[in-house]
């Protein structure tokens, strides 16, 4: 298993189990997904809901890539803000997806209970925190333009704030009563069973060596069989594999997290009582959570498979006491981290990479909620024959330009960041 996933927590604590067998032999299929994320078993789980015979292609295990990785926080709409996401797609098109995004925290929600999934699901809200006065202008900003658009938003002031998470370090906080926490793992891996139970084949340890396509039909070759479909969805995301169909263009970021032990009752009672997901307004993003043991999940930009992955585990150690001081000392057991596949407009996107057959990718950190939604809408758009189920318009083609540059700025950027403070003691 990659060094990323070494001393994943979710794979510690994930109680949800999928037992599905590497291909063996040819098989043929309405649908065959590539993937075994968020996107790919939402399309497989509402594929087989609709009738149709799916088959499912996991390269290694369901929720290997970013959907095992995840910081868990199920969020309402994009990083962008509503204007922003209008702006890049036009009035239609982006309130449009902004309806779509807003509900998808009700649409995760209802497959957990709808199918008894076990990830720890709470559905108490989440904070986005102003670290800085100019953070707080932001979150205004963002505020009046939600609540504009239909979202039932608030602002929280500094004292509420620090009562909600037991810090005195924000200025401010948005309230968005929509979102919760999850325990990603074990959704993903709840997504698949509940896909299974509805008639999806899905096959672990399975990658896609060659696609290509022959009359009508879609043929996926893997190490044991292949599989012959009508049509085709490619959810390989920032976990794309060499070999495993067209290559999605992206900025590859890296997000770690450390998960300290269960805290005690004591520290427990005043640190987020409310149980809500929390990420601040730094340019350097930071996440902070708990889990239903209690551990405190801290998380930040960069990649602890690098060589600076001390100068993360230092910050996260400094960070964790400038936001608790009574958690000061308190060890670090889990640390590990994963790849997000970012856009340059920070728009999710689809592309038609032949007759029949989609590819999403580039979620920016969103997967949750808009990877169920966008898994959903290429199952329905692709089974019904109807382009107007797709969240946003597909594309023949995707580029991003100056991606080893942004990635550079992106991944060390963080790490120096971490080192400075480091150095100034912060």
């Amino acid at each position: 298993m990659s060094s990323e996933n070494a001393d994943n927590l979710w794979h510690r604590t994930c109680t949800e189990r999928v037992e599905a067998p590497a291909l063996s032999g040819d098989v043929q299929a309405d649908l065959v997904v590539i993937g075994g994320g968020f996107t790919g078993c939402s399309a497989a789980l509402h594929g087989a809901q609709a009738g149709a015979d799916v088959c499912l292609l996991e390269a290694e295990t369901i929720g290997f890539g970013g959907s095992g990785r995840n910081v868990g926080l199920v969020n309402a709409g994009l990083w962008l803000s509503p204007d922003e996401i209008r702006g890049r797609l036009g009035a239609e098109r982006g309130d449009r997806l902004i309806a779509l995004l807003s509900e998808a925290p009700s649409v995760v929600f209802d497959l957990i209970e709808r199918h008894g999934i076990a990830c720890e699901a709470v559905r108490n809200g989440t904070l986005h925190c102003a670290h800085s006065s100019a953070g707080l202008k932001d979150l205004h900003t963002r505020h009046a333009q939600l609540v504009a658009s239909g979202a039932p938003v608030e602002m929280i002031p500094a004292e509420e704030v620090a009562r909600r998470t037991g810090s005195a370090a924000f200025y401010s906080a948005l309230f968005d009563p929509r979102a919760g926490t999850i325990q990603p793992l074990g959704y993903v891996r709840g997504l698949a069973r509940a896909a299974q139970a509805a008639g999806a084949r899905l096959h672990e340890r399975t990658p896609a060596l060659e696609i290509r396509r022959e009359g009508d039909l879609w043929h996926v070759r893997t190490p044991g069989g292949e599989v012959r479909a009508k049509a085709l969805i490619q959810a390989t995301n920032a976990y794309h594999t060499e070999l495993s169909g067209t290559a999605p263009a992206y900025v590859p970021v890296h997000y770690f997290q450390f998960a300290t032990p269960p805290l005690t009752e004591v520290q427990r009672a005043a640190i987020l009582p409310g149980g809500e997901g929390c990420w601040d307004t730094a340019l350097v993003m930071s996440s902070f959570r708990m889990d239903s043991a209690g551990r405190m999940i801290i998380g930040a930009m960069g990649d602890l498979g690098h060589p600076g992955s001390a100068i993360h585990a230092g910050w996260a150690r400094r960070k964790l006491a400038q936001l608790y001081p009574a958690l000061a000392g308190v060890p670090l057991q889990q640390g590990w981290c994963g790849r997000i596949a970012m856009t340059s407009d920070h728009i999710p996107k689809i592309t038609r990479i032949g007759p029949n057959a989609l590819a999403a990718h580039g979620y920016s950190g969103r997967g949750i909620g808009p990877g169920t939604v966008f898994g959903r809408g290429m199952a329905e758009s692709l089974l019904k024959g109807d382009p107007e189920a797709l969240p946003v318009a597909p594309v023949a083609e995707h580029r991003e330009s100056l991606t080893r540059v942004r990635q550079a700025y992106f991944e060390t950027g963080a790490t120096l960041t971490h080192l400075i403070k480091a150095r100034i003691g912060y």
